[in-house]
């Protein structure tokens, strides 16, 4: 069983025991979040059931593990002979979530 979930404005794919890092949420680390009003697709067994755009009854229990922040990205703009050149960087902040459960009503 697997569902298609969008959250963070980015479309996942998750199956129960999934580990996945989306955009920070403002949830505090242990806590379990229910998405009940994200859940796109949802295949269980052969059957495949696919929302308008959301699954009426689908819900996908997650669980936070931790909160923590992104590898560094390097942001470099230039302008070839204007001696014009700025560099900066970006961490983001990440969670990472494990999938507990799928349900379909």
């Amino acid at each position: 069983m697997y569902a298609i979930i969008k959250a963070g404005g980015r479309q996942y794919k998750v199956e129960p025991g999934t580990v996945f890092e989306m955009n920070r949420l403002a949830i505090d680390e242990g806590e379990t979040l229910m998405l009940d009003d994200s859940v796109l697709m949802v295949s269980k067994d052969d059957e495949l059931t696919v929302g308008t755009p959301l699954v009426e009854g689908a819900k996908v229990e997650l669980e936070v593990n931790e909160h923590f922040r992104g590898k560094k990205l390097i942001v470099f703009k230039m302008k070839r002979r204007k001696s014009y050149r700025r560099k900066n960087g970006h961490r983001q902040e990440l969670t990472r979530v494990t999938v507990k459960d799928i349900t379909l009503a």
